[in-house]
C-alpha cells in the first residue's frame, strides 16, 4: 500500500510537467512567457523620481530606457495642454545635444500616467507587439479623458 501511494504521488508530480512540456512542443514559434525589459539605472533618473515610490520610480526608469514604447501610446490624464504628445512626454521633457535627459515631474503626481506606463512595461515583458500594446492602452484608458497623442 505504501508503494502504491508513493507511485501515485510521483505520478501526480510528474504528469503536469510532462503535459506542460508537450504543450510547449506544440507551440512552435510562440513567444516565451516573459521577455527581458530594460530599465535605466536608478542613478540615471532625476532625484525626485529616485525618491518616488517604487512603481513611479520604475515607470521613470522604463520611460527613460524605452522611449519608443512610451511614445507609442497616448496618455489620457488631460496633459495635452501641457504640451505632452504621448506617454513619454509625461516623464521626459527634453534631451540635450550631449544626450542628457531633462525629466518632467508631471508623472510624479499622476497615477494615470504611471498606470499606463506600468501596463506598457508589463505587456512589453509579455512579448506583445507595439500595435497590440497601443490598442490595449486606448481600450483601457480612453474613458478617463481625451488622448494627448499627436502622432
Amino acid at each position: 500500500m505504501q508503494r502504491l501511494t508513493s507511485v501515485l504521488l510521483l505520478a501526480s508530480l510528474v504528469t503536469p510537467l510532462l503535459l506542460g512540456a508537450a504543450g510547449c512542443a506544440n507551440n512552435k514559434g510562440a513567444n516565451p512567457a516573459t521577455h527581458a525589459v530594460h530599465l535605466s539605472a536608478v542613478s540615471d533618473i532625476s532625484t525626485a523620481a529616485q525618491n518616488a515610490e517604487p512603481r513611479v520610480r520604475d515607470a521613470y526608469r522604463f520611460a527613460a530606457a524605452n522611449p519608443e514604447a512610451t511614445k507609442n501610446v497616448p496618455c489620457f490624464c488631460g496633459c495635452g495642454p501641457l504640451g505632452h504628445a504621448n506617454n513619454y512626454d509625461c516623464y521626459i521633457r527634453d534631451i540635450t545635444a550631449d544626450g542628457k535627459i531633462i525629466f518632467d515631474d508631471h508623472a510624479l503626481g499622476c497615477t494615470i500616467c504611471v498606470d499606463i506606463t506600468q501596463d506598457v512595461l508589463r505587456m512589453t515583458g509579455e512579448g506583445r507587439a507595439p500595435p497590440q500594446i497601443r490598442q490595449a492602452i486606448i481600450n483601457a484608458y480612453s474613458r478617463y479623458g481625451p488622448s494627448n497623442q499627436t502622432r
